[in-house]
């Protein structure tokens, strides 16, 4: 291994000549086409953030092990924002200052906001944030290029799946930031739609959360179900404090939940919990991307089965990488616009995504899911 700068009777070796002796070497050629993503890696939404992220490299690993994108390979350059707004601008300005191509799987609705005035200025696209926010649709940001539904879509979803099963009492309880309001404006436009109210609509405090006071207003209303909008952290407090009142309501939640690590942090409450899903159900071998991640895991060796987050990560990537096989050889920031833009019902494996100059939508599936006694997520 080199371990400090190298200098020849010709001076300092070109990029091209360092390039040469590390293939010579057998050591990793550098990626030619750099991507930057700033998400909560610690934290409380570092279990999804992981297996989002993981989701995302089994398909950029298998592209790269094939050739990469025109002869290019693809690195995925990842930071850790600690789930903190301000510190999410502070990466994605870092990672924009490094040259990188695209910014892709953000987390987090105030985070990925405080980042869309770079964006802008810098000219450079971010692809398959992981926020439902409706704000990222709603109006159309140019640079900005979504590959998942609206949370506002999946929460109408589920309070109109409730009704259909005769649940009266809802209550709907909601972290205290933007995502919270977004989610929660389509939670209302779902009471709406059946002619129905919440029986409680509660608000916390996403910095300094204190459920306490919340779940004993909540339980006092003998809600037969609980819509809870928030991280998975704070949802599985939620759930837990839920049960030690004697509260026996089903707990509903969105799909940025959807993860194992969700599951897992729910411990013995898991079981009946219905989460939102926006992609096809991970085991269905009927559909022709989940099939493609699920056979890139056994031969890669992976641990564990595909979660619905991984599935999120593996349609994310899969888009971004048909968008710079679109831009060309080494692809510019706005040559990958232009050519996302270009997407027409693009099939990604059985799911469709089109994108134009008024659309960055992507995709609009909606679907839900119940814990079993397994802890495995059922359709």
């Amino acid at each position: 291994m080199l371990t400090r700068p190298l200098h020849t009777g010709l001076g300092r070796l070109t990029r091209l000549s360092l390039l040469g002796l590390a293939l010579l070497a057998g050591l990793p050629a550098a990626a030619q086409i750099r991507i930057g993503q700033t998400a909560g890696f610690s934290g409380a939404v570092a279990a999804g953030v992981k297996e989002t992220t993981d989701g995302a490299k089994l398909y950029l690993d298998a592209v790269n092990r094939a050739g990469g994108v025109n002869g290019q390979t693809v690195e995925l350059v990842s930071l850790d924002d600690k789930f903190q707004p301000a510190l999410a601008a502070e990466n994605a300005r870092q990672l924009i200052d490094q040259g990188v191509t695209a910014l892709f799987l953000t987390r987090g609705t105030p985070h990925t906001q405080a980042i869309l005035p770079l964006l802008a200025q810098a000219k450079v696209p971010l692809v398959g944030p992981s926020t439902g926010a409706m704000a990222l649709h709603q109006p159309v940001h140019p640079w900005v290029f979504n590959v998942r539904a609206s949370y506002q879509r999946e929460a109408e979803r589920a309070i109109r799946h409730l009704s259909l099963l005769g649940v009266e009492r809802v209550a709907l309880v909601q972290v205290d930031d933007s995502f919270g309001e977004d989610a929660a404006t389509g939670a209302m436009r779902g009471f709406e739609a059946v002619g129905r109210k919440p029986v409680a609509h509660e608000k916390f405090n996403r910095d300094k959360p204190d459920l306490a006071p919340v779940i004993a207003k909540v339980v006092k209303t003998d809600a037969q179900a609980v819509f809870f909008i928030g991280s998975g952290a704070m949802v599985a407090d939620g759930m837990k404090q839920l049960r030690a009142a004697g509260s026996k309501a089903q707990g509903v939640t969105l799909s940025n939940n959807a993860s194992a690590g969700f599951i897992k942090s729910l411990g013995e409450h898991a079981r009946g919990m219905v989460v939102a899903q926006v992609f096809p159900y991970e085991r269905s071998m009927a559909s022709l991307m989940i099939k493609e991640a699920r056979d890139l895991l056994k031969a890669q060796g992976g641990q564990g089965e595909l979660t619905p987050a991984m599935v999120e990560g593996f349609a994310a990537a899969k888009v971004l990488v048909e968008g710079l096989r679109r831009a060309g050889k080494s692809p510019t920031r706005e040559a990958l616009r232009a050519a996302l833009e270009t997407f027409r019902a693009v099939d990604i494996g059985g799911l469709e995504v089109s994108f134009s100059p008024t659309d960055h939508s992507g995709l609009d599936y909606a679907d839900l899911a119940i814990v079993d006694e397994g802890g495995r997520f059922r359709r």
